[in-house]
């Protein structure tokens, strides 16, 4: 198969398996799933959902959450990891989002990307799951899988980002970047498949025998 080939079998067999992906990270609207994915760093989105109604309950917006102390907010996401850093950047993301933006979040993927905490995918998440923006915001699983389908060279995120823009049309960003994310956690993992396994990695390169090494982003 050509890389055309492989993107447009992908695209055809993810559809089938996740024909209308959920978002995995429980929220109820832009600010709270931007605190979420914030906090998804480095952690589980199981683990997040655990937290976040905690979190919730003493804050769920920018003008509340502006006023809680730094150590009361960090008492609650110290399980997501990074708690001091994590603490901080929601209190002060909601303080900007207060004085600068009217408690609202912006729609910009540039000013997303300026407050603290919020790197160029958890904007990315943001502008596509609540603002229906087209965007391909490409994590560990997607870095992983564009690899070991040879839709990217993979040398990081930003270039995976995108190769695999090109080789997708804008209209399937939003629901493909969460279709690959449930397959590889499903079906593809870093460890429960080494490029040799899957359905995917077996049908797109059947004669791979050895496994594959994919670079780490």
């Amino acid at each position: 198969m050509t890389k055309t080939e492989r993107a447009s079998y992908v695209l055809h067999r993810l559809g089938q398996l996740y024909p209308d992906p959920p978002i995995p990270l429980d929220h109820t609207d832009a600010y709270t799933l931007l605190v979420a994915v914030l906090l998804s760093a480095q952690c589980t989105d199981v683990r997040v959902n655990l937290i976040t109604p905690k979190l919730w309950s003493l804050a769920n917006t920018p003008e509340a959450m502006a006023k809680i102390p730094v150590e009361e907010i960090e008492k609650i996401v110290k399980p997501c990891g990074l708690g001091p850093q994590k603490a901080k950047a929601i209190q002060k993301l909601s303080q900007i989002l207060v004085d600068q933006y009217g408690g609202q979040v912006p729609q910009d993927i540039d000013a997303l990307e300026q407050l603290p905490g919020v790197g160029h995918k958890t904007a990315q998440v943001v502008m596509a799951q609540s603002f229906g923006v087209p965007s391909f915001p490409v994590d560990t699983h997607i870095h992983r899988l564009a690899q070991r389908w040879k839709l990217t060279e993979g040398k990081n995120v930003l270039q995976t980002e995108r190769d695999l823009k090109r080789l997708f049309p804008i209209s399937s960003w939003n629901k493909l970047h969460l279709q690959i994310i449930f397959y590889g956690r499903e079906h593809c993992s870093a460890r429960g498949c080494d490029g040799t396994v899957c359905e995917i990695c077996t049908t797109l390169f059947p004669e791979r025998k050895k496994a594959l090494k994919t670079k780490k982003a």
